[in-house]
């Protein structure tokens, strides 16, 4: 006859170990749910004066210093790229985590992106795809001006938020605006989601399958959490997805989009493509309208095949299908093939920057001052500081002590 605090053979019980909380430690002797908990309070320290300048300005070259490890490797890279850029306009978006909206930080973030886009991408093209209450509209047209996608969001994307978005149907209307896309252009989509759910009329898997074989390379930034099959759709395809934790996250993340990437294995690619490039057109006296807009101009460019006039360049000719571009484009365009190489942090050591010609002071021993970190070429071995480092590999894309 079994006690009463005895369990059975037939009944379920859980075998609890009461052996005290020294199995619950974790490896640094605090409890296993501390381990990831950061007191970031504890980074600032003050120098000898008293202030936490220094310390705050540390945290934020640590943050810099991310973004200027790029992959410099010489690979094939496509250089004249398609893109469709999905907003997500459903109801999750209206969510505060973000100042002041998630739609409202999207939007700031998505003019910087679609700058910094066409300045590093000349010849490249872009359209704006939003997707909300189960449906996706194309808001504007596949364009090489940054104007125009910037108008247009200033206009509609910051309203009616609503329903819930449909990932299909934005990847689907997507991909069949890119089937026109030459064989030697990328094909790209990228989307901002901030729903965990999506309305979708049909099987995701056939989507996925036609973007495999369509060649369309899509990447993701979540601004909830991570979602399996967004990630899958971002990696049977080739592309990237992040989860953005706050704005500058999220920033890093979009812009991680706007080098070229490198072209896939396997992939078919011509040896020549056809471009035109247009002469100015001089209409001083009559306006004569463009091919584009089809309104009256006095200015313009003049496509070399069919004499049909454009408004700007680079843009693909309305009437003959030609790709209008200059040669400053191609050589903005050049230096994504052979990349500047990373610097070599060479440790705080006095001198002044080869760059902007700053001063900076070495470290004493017994001061906690973050003095300014030098990066030095490897190929003229001078010395810049963070700020120049930056911007030689972001916007100049050549070394001064080189040239």
């Amino acid at each position: 006859m079994p006690k009463a605090n005895e369990p059975t053979d037939d009944d379920d019980y859980i075998d609890i170990d009461d052996t005290g909380p020294e199995g619950l430690k974790g490896a640094d002797g605090g409890y296993a749910w501390e381990e990831e908990y950061k007191r970031s309070w504890d980074v600032i320290q003050e120098d000898a004066t008293g202030s936490i300048q220094s310390s705050v300005l540390g945290i934020s070259d640590q943050r810099k210093r991310k973004r200027r490890l790029r992959d410099t490797a010489v690979v094939q890279r496509g250089i004249i790229r398609h893109v469709m850029l999905v907003i997500d306009q459903s109801e999750s978006m209206s969510v505060r985590d973000m100042t002041p909206t998630r739609i409202h930080a999207t939007l700031l973030l998505l003019e910087k992106f679609i700058t910094e886009f066409f300045d590093q991408n000349p010849i490249s093209q872009l359209s704006i795809i939003t997707t909300k209450d189960g449906l996706a509209e194309r808001l504007t047209e596949m364009s090489s001006n940054p104007v125009d996608h910037i108008t247009a969001l200033r206009k509609k994307a910051n309203r009616d938020l609503a329903g819930e978005p449909s990932i299909q149907n934005a990847l689907e209307l997507g991909m069949h605006a890119l089937r026109r896309v030459p064989s030697h252009g990328l094909r790209e989509i990228i989307c901002v989601v901030g729903s965990l759910t999506t309305c979708d009329p049909g099987d995701i898997e056939q989507t996925l399958h036609a973007l495999k074989h369509a060649k369309v390379r899509v990447s993701m930034v979540h601004l909830a959490a991570e979602v399996y099959v967004l990630k899958r759709i971002c990696k049977e395809t080739g592309g990237e997805f992040a989860v953005a934790m706050d704005e500058d996250d999220m920033k890093d993340s979009l812009f991680e989009c706007v080098p070229p990437p490198a072209m896939a294995q396997g992939r078919a690619l011509a040896d020549m493509a056809r471009m035109g490039f247009p002469a100015k057109a001089n209409c001083t006296h009559v306006p004569t309208p463009c091919a584009c807009h089809h309104e009256l101009s006095f200015s313009g460019f003049v496509c070399p095949r069919c004499k049909a006039k454009v408004c700007s360049l680079p843009t693909d000719c309305d009437v003959c299908g030609l790709a209008l571009v200059s040669a400053p484009h191609l050589a903005r365009s050049y230096h994504h093939l052979f990349p500047e190489e990373n610097f070599k942090e060479a440790g705080t050591r006095a001198g002044a920057c080869f760059g902007c010609g700053a001063e900076s002071v070495a470290k004493r021993p017994d001061d906690k001052v973050h003095a300014p970190v030098r990066f030095e070429c490897p190929d003229c071995s001078r010395a810049f500081c963070l700020a120049c480092d930056i911007f030689i590999h972001e916007t100049l894309h050549n070394c001064p002590g080189c040239v």
